[in-house]
């Protein structure tokens, strides 16, 4: 943005400033996201051609394919010699499998024990004792999202001096409202960055976080937020007016 674009949107006021660094911050997130979707397609071509490629090369002697179907000027197959080799992987023969998470970086370990033997006996508690290193099997979920309800009694007291009741005042960690920082800050993403209308942020809040609002209280966090952009404000005015001079001649 020239200084001189900069100055016409103070001078349209506080209201269009927030609106300007609303609308720059949904283009750069929109910028994000195209460059994301093409480096998706450039890495889904790269593992095409790739695909393609090795396939032009696959033959007879080098993959399953049929010597009838091999390419013109594929070299002859040889029959291989006989070997005392079992089909398939050899001992030693490193996985291609998912590798396992080291034990330390573990957020839950959970031991299970055999209930019975093939020949009927049932285990009891005392017959626990692991033999060797047991079969490890990991699995990564998401934990259930839930919006923590919380409900902050201010309490009352008499004073036994002078008879004065006095109640006790949040303390100030505790939001005055009905919503904390962090679902007001998802709220906000959901309708400015993301660009997500009022109801349909009603309905994602709820499906995500398990929490009940309205379209009303949508509009009043974006207030909040719009408002709490008074700082920024002040420190793009302050950029502004400290600029240097553009000769656009």
């Amino acid at each position: 943005m020239e200084r001189a674009e900069a100055e016409a949107v103070y001078e349209q006021g506080r209201e269009t400033v927030v609106a300007v660094l609303l609308e720059l911050s949904a283009q750069n997130a929109l910028l994000r996201r195209e460059v994301a979707e093409l480096s998706e397609a450039s890495r889904r071509l790269e593992i095409r051609v790739a695909d393609l490629e090795e396939r032009l090369g696959r033959n007879s002697r080098n993959s399953s394919v049929p010597p009838s179907q091999d390419p013109p000027g594929a070299p002859e197959r040889r029959r291989a010699p006989t070997s005392q080799r079992s089909q398939g992987a050899q001992p030693g023969h490193p996985g291609r499998g998912r590798h396992l998470a080291p034990i330390e970086a573990l957020d839950e370990l959970i031991d299970h024990w055999p209930s019975r033997c093939r020949c009927g006996h049932v285990f009891c508690a005392a017959e626990r004792a692991a033999l060797g290193a047991p079969a490890r099997h990991q699995v990564a979920e998401l934990p259930p999202t839930a919006v923590i309800l919380s409900e902050h009694r201010l309490q009352r007291l008499r004073c036994p001096e002078c008879g004065a009741v006095t109640r006790a005042a949040l303390p100030a960690g505790v939001p005055p409202g009905a919503f904390g920082p962090r679902l007001q800050a998802a709220v906000a993403t959901l309708a400015v960055r993301n660009r997500v209308s009022r109801r349909d942020a009603v309905e994602l809040v709820g499906e995500l976080f398990g929490a009940r609002i309205c379209a009303g209280s949508v509009e009043a966090i974006l207030q909040r937020a719009a408002t709490a952009l008074d700082e920024p404000y002040e420190d793009l005015l302050g950029h502004v007016r400290a600029a240097p001079a553009i000769n656009i001649d």
